[in-house]
């Protein structure tokens, strides 16, 4: 298929059974001809091995076995995969229908590009938006200053994948954007004005179950691009913003885990560091200064509560059109 490059899609699974068989269904029923769909299960015990069998005659390789976790499981399907473009979706996110030809296009079209990423969906356990995370046209200083990019947004040519490395083993909660780092650094990366997936937020999610990790890996990655001989010298030019949005992610994730002191903190450390980094998030720094005096839980759960509203009634006719895997049963 000379018209259809192969592109190479890994899940990697560990105990998500509720939300499997959906991710599985969003990948195989792109409308993209010639993919090489991997899972890499970590020998679950809560039922998504039998659906894993159940899909295996549309799965081009599996395997259920016990691992070093979800570094180690990606990059094991990294290493099989043969697609001139790579991605991996995670065992609870979803591909929006088209994802795969939209990311494909733009790649083909540009081939000075290392990967693109696109905006992403916010979904909870019921399948429901409730926020949208949109991102700009980033480059390799703006990721340095830990500008986020949603991973289930994101496909990657694999020759510079391979230039840039697989995943370091190392890290746990920010693998991604350490890897983002990297690729970023051998080739242009580009934003996609689209949507391409929808990512979980769920009681056991890393992104809620373990917020404080984040930025402790944070700070890590701001020790490695010290000594990165690709990233040394960008970051003695700009540490100071580099280091304010270390502290400013570390914030937002403790501030979500609940840790509203500890996080305020950090804010202020963001602001030392760089005010106008730490400036595009000062309605949560008033909040977090706010919480130090006053119960303000409940303010913050009714402004959560009327954000989704809001994202609902603006954006969920375009979700639903994009995203019905996890309404439909298999036929």
């Amino acid at each position: 298929m000379t018209d259809y490059p192969l592109v190479s899609i890994i899940t990697p699974s560990y105990n998500q059974a509720a939300y499997l068989e959906a991710t599985l269904r969003s990948v195989l029923e792109q409308n993209y001809p010639n993919i090489e769909y991997l899972v890499v299960d970590g020998a679950s015990t809560d039922g998504s091995l039998e659906i894993i069998q159940r899909y295996a005659p549309r799965l081009s390789w599996w395997v259920s076995e016990k691992d070093r976790g979800q570094a180690e499981a990606i990059n094991k399907g990294l290493r099989r995969a043969k697609g001139e473009f790579v991605a991996w979706l995670n065992s609870d996110d979803l591909y929006a229908q088209g994802a795969v030809s939209k990311a494909v296009a733009v790649l083909l079209t540009n081939p000075q590009l290392g990967m693109v990423f696109s905006d992403v969906f916010s979904i909870d356990a019921n399948n429901e938006v409730f926020n949208t995370m949109r991102y700009g046209d980033w480059n390799l200083l703006d990721l340095m200053s830990f500008h986020i990019i949603g991973q289930p947004g994101v496909f990657m040519r694999r020759s510079v994948l391979e230039r840039a490395g697989y995943l370091d083993l190392d890290y746990h909660y920010l693998l991604d954007h350490q890897l983002w780092l990297r690729m970023a650094a051998q080739a242009p990366i580009r934003h996609v004005d689209d949507f391409f997936a929808a990512a979980r937020f769920h009681a056991e999610a890393k992104n809620v179950a373990m917020a404080a990790e984040f930025g402790r890996e944070a700070f890590a990655i701001v020790d490695w691009m010290q000594t990165n001989p690709e990233l040394a010298a960008l970051f003695a030019d700009d540490e100071r913003s580099i280091r304010a949005g270390a502290y400013l992610l570390s914030a937002r994730y403790l501030q979500d885990g609940g840790r509203q002191g500890r996080a305020f903190v950090h804010y202020l450390k963001s602001l030392w560091y760089h005010p106008a980094t730490a400036w595009r998030e000062r309605r949560r720094m008033l909040f977090a200064l706010g919480s130090l005096v006053l119960p303000l839980d409940k303010l913050r759960d009714r402004y959560l509560q009327s954000r989704s509203q809001k994202v609902r009634s603006l954006e969920l006719q375009e979700y639903t059109r994009l995203f019905n895997y996890a309404q439909r049963k298999e036929e």
